[in-house]
């Protein structure tokens, strides 16, 4: 594989593999394996569907631009909306991540600065803001091909970690629950999890445009959902055989804090949204260093890291807001990932290339995913928010 091509499959698996991975147990307790099978084969087929989209025009660059090619000014707008607003949820979600994982580390960890003090949670998230923000400071996603294959290394180490808490630190794989292929009653907060697993698709057609070699793309995007199934798949099983029903939201919060394998995949988790959390935010900061560019002068590279740590700075603030992990990724994955994740790409393609171009089994696989992500829309969206609004309450 050439070395461009090899970056661009580590940026991918990066955007696929991440923090979603503490929650596959939790989905599988939830709503079953088969839901897992569909929403990435789902998710596989729409991000070809993209890279066909941006085949048809050279000047399609981005998502926006897709939205705009199929549907002008309001398809930009659209996709735009959706895109920005779930890149920007799931950065704030690394961030709850982080504040839940590092208290239980760190339990009554405190800090005061004159009459300001911030203890537990409110702590650690600011702690790794101050972190995060360098690494979004990088422009180039060639270097930050190196950030991401820390990010997929720490995964795998994650999976292992847990393995070796059941095989060797005596939590052992007797968690009670009934396995079921599938499970309706949890089907929609589990297919909004497993979704959001799947939700690189803001930046596919940002990889798609770095690669000299464009062919290449759906063979990368072949790899990287392989990958990231296997390991998301060993993550569930393991999970959901060490603890049953009874396995919480992120799975390290069931590890017993004392082993040192509980440790090591603790401290891994916590590495893995500082690698991704640049990733995740750059087409967000892109799209408004070019709106400012021409205002911006000499001094571009100056506003593009004010425009970043400012984008830092308001994840911050909505996070310390918004401390339910868990409950916000279903909702970001029930009401913005199925839209720019199945809905979107769906509809952007049929308008492109119309519904006569398209043979049987294409128009039957569109239909079945605009079937599958509608009814996750509806349900998976309402569910999410009545939770969030019960915690809330």
């Amino acid at each position: 594989m050439p070395v461009g091509t090899a970056r661009t499959c580590m940026n991918g698996l990066n955007a696929l593999s991440g923090v979603g991975l503490l929650t596959v147990p939790y989905a599988l307790s939830e709503g079953g394996w088969v839901s897992l099978a569909a929403v990435a084969a789902a998710c596989w087929y729409t991000g070809i569907l993209l890279c066909r989209c941006m085949d048809a025009d050279d000047a399609i660059r981005t998502y926006p631009d897709i939205g705009e090619r199929a549907f002008g000014r309001t398809g930009r707008l659209l996709v735009s909306a959706f895109t920005y607003v779930e890149l920007y949820l799931v950065a704030t979600g690394f961030l709850i991540l982080e504040g839940d994982n590092l208290d239980k580390l760190f339990p009554g960890a405190r800090v005061t600065l004159g009459t300001v003090s911030l203890a537990g949670k409110r702590l650690f998230v600011v702690l790794v803001a101050l972190v995060v923000a360098p690494t979004t400071w990088l422009r180039s996603l060639g270097v930050l091909a190196y950030v991401s294959a820390t990010g997929v290394f720490a995964s795998v180490v994650i999976v292992l970690s847990v393995l070796w808490a059941a095989a060797v630190d005596g939590v052992g794989f007797s968690g009670r629950g009934t396995t079921t292929p599938l499970r309706i009653a949890g089907l929609p907060t589990a297919l909004g999890l497993y979704i959001f697993c799947y939700g690189g698709h803001p930046m596919f057609p940002t990889l798609y445009a770095s690669m000299k070699r464009k062919s290449q793309f759906p063979k990368m995007l072949v790899i990287c959902f392989l990958l990231c199934t296997l390991n998301y798949g060993a993550m569930a099983v393991l999970g959901y055989l060490m603890y049953g029903d009874g396995v919480l939201s992120q799975v390290t919060l069931n590890l017993p804090s004392a082993r040192l394998s509980s440790k090591v995949a603790i401290y891994t988790t916590l590495l893995n949204p500082v690698t991704k959390y640049a990733l995740v935010v750059t087409p967000i900061a892109a799209a408004v260093e070019e709106r400012i560019r021409g205002a911006a002068g000499k001094g571009a590279r100056a506003v593009s890291v004010a425009v970043r740590t400012l984008l830092v700075l308001s994840t911050v603030a909505v996070a310390l807001a918004l401390p339910f992990f868990a409950d916000l990724m279903a909702l970001v994955g029930s009401m913005l990932n199925v839209a720019v994740c199945m809905l979107l790409p769906c509809a952007c393609y049929v308008r492109i290339f119309g519904a006569p171009s398209m043979s049987s089994v294409e128009a039957v696989a569109i239909g079945g995913i605009l079937v599958l992500g509608s009814l996750v829309a509806v349900t998976g969206t309402y569910y999410s928010l009545m939770k969030i609004i019960h915690e809330l309450v």
